[in-house]
């Protein structure tokens, strides 16, 4: 336990809580830079070439798979990183919170860490390998499991 500038005592995050939310800032950071990328086709247009697309069915250019990044893996992991180090309530989400008796950036980091490792492994069966694919599965595979752990249930437990 710490003490406030208010002297009321409040507890330290537990050192997996600390790892979430750095890897949901860190998977948030990218996601954004690479889905603003694939969105509005900035950058070097040989890193994902439109061949690529052939399979991938129900795409036919990279703007979807890019506000997919953008928005969902990037605000959305930012926004979960921000609910898991600084726990705010909002009126809106007190229904996930009471269903799941967590906080509601416990069960956002769940479906984020989930998502990515079901999206890498629709890259890994569409694309050519890259390094970066097993570098954001095991950060997925991370995000989806570190919140189950004792220290972030009770950490990250309704209040």
């Amino acid at each position: 336990m710490t003490l406030t500038t208010t002297g009321v005592a409040r507890q330290a995050r537990p050192h997996n809580v600390v790892w979430i939310g750095t890897l949901l800032l860190v998977l948030g950071i990218g996601a954004v830079g690479g889905g603003w990328a694939m969105t509005f086709g900035i950058g070097d247009s040989n890193v994902l070439p439109d061949e690529y697309l052939e399979a991938l069915p129900l795409v036919n250019s990279w703007v979807v798979p890019g506000l997919v990044l953008l928005l969902g893996f990037g605000v959305g992991s930012l926004v979960a990183a921000y609910g898991v180090l600084q726990r705010p309530h909002w009126n809106w989400t007190r229904g996930i919170e009471r269903v799941t008796g967590h906080h509601w950036s416990w069960i956002a980091t769940i479906a984020i860490g989930v998502g990515q490792v079901i999206w890498i492994g629709l890259e890994v069966i569409s694309i050519p390998f890259s390094w970066l694919m097993p570098t954001f599965g095991l950060v997925g595979l991370a995000l989806a499991l570190l919140p189950l752990t004792p220290s972030a249930r009770d950490h990250l437990q309704r209040s």
